[in-house]
């Protein structure tokens, strides 16, 4: 299919192109509302049905976490072996899939490769079994899938790990065992351990020793030998989580819900000899004392199994977890045996050493093993530090406090930092390169703060510190251990963006001095692979096909990648391609496609996929937005408008990505006669600083008015847009959103479905409510306005207006928030209805709650927007 891209606000022949189409003699006056069909609980549930049914003709689920192996196998066929998680047709649970690469292909034929199982007849033995560490994970990285989550890869050895359900199982592929030709049984690990064990890791050192974290603490085992030792000793398993607050090797709630950092400790890549022929392995972790954070209990009316649970979770304004770095240095034997475990701390607390630092947001080791690093940043989240740790910077946890040994010459190193007076977001690009003099290092680094878009960045810093002003009372100042740059060169620019979230990461091959990235330099619409110099700046050379978004991965040896990729007529694709391992220039890279993955499946000839436009604000931003038209559009008709909104940071909704599977209620809705329209507001993400700052102390006070004016664009070109009729949903802040434009435009918006809305955002956490809105004591007004709660007798007095969804068992927006804006509601005597799925947290996942959810939805919108009864309501 062509793509139905539409410029409706370019030149003024396009304009005249789309203006009123199809209006009767009448003008707008005499066109005729458009009444969608009244069906039954049980018709739209037939509806939903079939709709599911013919989602699951256009979307295969596509394979994700790759890796890539090279065979080196001079006689073979085959060049390399792609491992990725992926479900097959006769489960439901991710499981471990590899596919070979040949060497050579028939370029006048499209190859397709063959998943093939690794693991024999794998499905996790504690399937349906309810592990709430396990849950939770999964709702921090928004995951609705069961079975692996991610797993280790060690290559030289062939070995991996993973966690299923309750347990850690283990198997061999490759490496000096030879690469399968069969499924494999995979080795669950015994132990000891009576709980859930998580986040489990391979020593890169020797992969016989792995690390795992049970009950809030590190343990390390060995997969040979069966040897189990507990490392830390943070946490002690009282009953009452007042009682228990630390942890070791647990990235907090906080961390991994606004700073997408899931793990607490990181394994050091090299081991130093110790006499006897043992070996010292060490591992940088986290320390979380969380005895200042609020606990608060979210009660179940139906889990008998958990009335009660009891989260740490802290609110604006409130205290925050304490966090620290310590080291555990571990001794093994050539016999696989613990011979000692020494626990470290830093010389002198965070706080001293780097005062009004807040967060740890990231961690881990130079690739040579000689520093630990740390990306650190304050409360405010407006300055941010790349800090060097030397191992000899710690010491034995139980040396004295009042016991400050002499450090010597050893000290922190802050070899880049960085501030804003908007805020700093957080993402995974950084690369150490490889040092070359023993007082310089060299990074790469992305930052927005000099051009307001997201662009790499190399800066080589001078190791020089002191510790003249941090033994002193009061700890460090700003200048202690700061290392002069000497120098620092940008590697991109322009008004676009480098991506560095949910995935998307540098790959950097320093032999050949290329760097490859992914970003939207060709639209803020389109996500593609490049490839520049770290050398020296140039023009970076896209790789990627034109015309889809594309999410990539690059192989360890930068000689092949894989690219899951699509439009909005496309389906996802899953294709390889070889990367020219002799060619040094940019500018002269190209990918080579080589074989497929994942083919689409040809669409429907009846699906009909959005429609892009953009449109010049009066903000003086072009704003993009998606448009479904109503299947049965008819000439002379008004069809009813459903706004489907997120509208908030870190999200873009419109954007050149296959919507017919996240998206296709709103497929649905367009297909019972509703026109659905999605607008990226100002504060959305791939926009750049600038762009997402309009929402910095004003959340809930720009983003309706970029709708309202969209919906005036479309509807200054298109006569079938009825804006009498008009509905507003989303979920989160989009209902948050949907909230306040129920409050601010009920001119426009007549009805609003509200999901897992944020009320009042003081009660929201720290680190996402902070960044944009600042602390609740300095910005009161701020918080007022923003706070849909404080407005409740604002809301109409008509019923049929407003529906509020919510989990009961939502942990992130808590059902307290519905709760208190109900209790305001019902005191200012406005009417509302309210749908809550008591075995739900704040995504919904069972699927029959999902179907009742969509079900509902429909059903509400029908007797309350679409229906002729509603409209004849409405009119009168």
């Amino acid at each position: 299919m062509s793509s139905p891209v539409v410029d409706l606000g370019g030149s003024e022949a396009g304009a005249r192109g789309q203006l009123k189409d199809g209006l009767p003699p009448g003008g707008l006056e005499a066109l005729e509302k458009f009444c969608v069909e009244q069906h039954s609980w049980c018709e739209l549930r037939k509806i939903l049905t079939e709709t599911r049914s013919f989602q699951n003709q256009m979307v295969p689920k596509p394979p994700h976490e790759f890796q890539f192996v090279r065979k080196n196998d001079p006689e073979g066929t085959h060049s390399h072996r792609v491992y990725f998680l992926a479900m097959s047709t006769e489960s439901r649970e991710n499981s471990l899939f590899y596919a070979e690469i040949p060497k050579r292909i028939n370029k006048q034929a499209l190859l397709f490769l063959s998943w093939k199982p690794l693991l024999l007849h794998f499905h996790s033995q504690d399937y349906g079994e309810y592990y709430r560490e396990d849950e939770l994970l999964r709702e921090r990285k928004r995951i609705g899938t069961q079975g692996i989550m991610t797993y280790d890869l060690h290559r030289s050895s062939g070995t991996f790990l993973f966690q299923a359900g309750g347990s850690i199982y283990t198997v061999r592929d490759g490496g000096p065992h030879g690469f399968t030709n069969q499924p494999l049984r995979p080795m669950k690990v015994e132990t000891s351990c009576p709980n859930i064990r998580m986040d489990p890791k391979l020593c890169p050192v020797d992969p016989t020793w792995f690390c795992f974290v049970h009950s809030c603490d590190i343990w390390i085992g060995n997969l040979e030998t069966g040897e189990e030792r507990r490392l830390t000793f943070a946490h002690k398993g009282l009953p009452n989580l007042r009682d228990d607050p630390k942890s070791a090797g647990v990235a907090s709630f906080l961390l991994q819900e606004e700073f997408d950092r899931y793990t607490g400790y990181w394994w050091c890549p090299v081991a130093e000899e110790v006499p006897g022929g043992s070996q010292m392995l060490r591992i940088l972790y986290e320390e979380n004392d969380e005895s200042d954070v609020e606990v608060i209990n979210v009660t179940s009316p139906l889990l008998e199994s958990r009335l009660t649970e009891s989260f740490r979770y802290p609110r604006a304004g409130t205290g925050n977890p304490k966090s620290t770095l310590k080291m555990s240095e571990v001794v093994v034997s050539a016999d696989g045996k613990v011979v000692s475990v020494v626990d470290k701390r830093l010389v002198l607390p965070m706080d001293v050493l780097f005062p009004g630092i807040e967060y740890i947001t990231r961690a881990g080791w130079t690739s040579d093993g000689r520093f630990a690093w740390v990306l650190l940043l304050n409360r405010a989240q407006t300055q941010q530090q790349l800090v060097l740790l030397p191992p000899p910077l710690f010491i034995p946890v139980d040396t004295p406090a009042d016991v400050c040994p002499d450090p010597g010459s050893v000290t922190p190193f802050i070899i880049y930092q960085e501030s804003t007076d908007i805020w700093i977001n957080t993402h995974d690009i950084l690369h150490f390169l490889s040092q070359k003099q023993d007082d310089e290092i060299s990074v790469i680094v992305a930052s927005e703060v000099h051009t307001g878009f997201r662009h790499l960045y190399r800066v080589t810093a001078r190791l020089q510190g002191s510790w003249s002003q941090a033994n002193g009372e009061g700890g460090a100042t700003a200048g202690d251990f700061l290392c002069p740059v000497k120098e620092q060169v940008a590697l991109t620019w322009g008004d676009w963006e480098v991506l560095g979230r949910h995935g998307s990461n540098i790959t950097v091959d320093e032999e050949r001095g290329l760097l490859f990235f992914q970003g939207t330099r060709d639209s803020p619409l389109e996500h593609h692979l490049y490839v520049t110099s770290w050398l020296w700046p140039v023009e970076p050379s896209r790789i990627t096909k034109p015309g889809y978004s594309h999410t990539c991965r690059v192989s360890q040896l930068m000689d092949i990648y894989v690219s899951r990729f699509s439009n909005e007529t496309t389906p996802p694709c899953v294709h390889l391609f070889r990367l020219n391992m002799e060619e040094r220039e940019p500018e002269h890279l190209q990918g080579e496609f080589w074989a497929s993955l994942m083919e689409y499946p040809v669409c429907p000839p009846d699906y009909i996929p959005p429609e892009l436009f953009s449109f010049k604000s009066r903000s003086g931003h072009t704003l993009h937005g998606m448009l479904y038209r109503p299947h049965n559009l008819q000439p002379g008709k008004q069809h009813p408008v459903v706004v489907f909104i997120y509208g908030g940071p870190q999200v873009q909704l419109v954007n050149r990505r296959f919507k017919g599977l996240k998206h296709m209620r709103l497929y649905t809705l367009a297909s019972l006669g509703y026109c659905v329209v999605i607008v990226d507001n100002r504060g959305s993400c791939h926009r750049g600083l600038a762009f997402e700052s309009a929402l910095k102390h004003r959340m809930g006070q720009v983003e309706i008015e970029d709708q309202v004016e969209g919906l005036e664009f479309l509807s200054s070109r298109y006569s079938f847009l009825d804006m009498e009729r008009v509905a507003i949903h989303g979920w989160s802040y989009g209902g948050f959103l949907s909230l306040m434009g129920l409050l601010q435009r009920p001119d426009i918006f007549k009805v609003a479905v509200a999901g897992a809305p944020v009320t009042m955002w003081t009660h929201y956490d720290t680190g996402y409510t902070e960044r944009y809105m600042g602390l609740p004591e300095l910005h009161q007004e701020c918080y007022q306005l923003g706070s849909i709660a404080l407005q409740a007798h604002r809301f109409p007095s008509q019923p049929g207006r407003l529906l509020l969804l919510h989990g009961v068992l939502d942990e992130n927006v808590h059902f307290t928030h519905t709760n208190m804006l109900l209790s305001l509601l019902v005191r200012a005597g406005k009417p509302y209805h309210l749908q809550l799925y008591p075995q739900e947290r704040h995504s919904i996942r069972l699927p029959e709650s999902g179907e009742h959810y969509e079900l509902h939805l429909l059903y509400y919108l029908q007797e309350n927007l679409g229906s002729r009864t509603a409209t004849c309501l409405m009119a009168s």
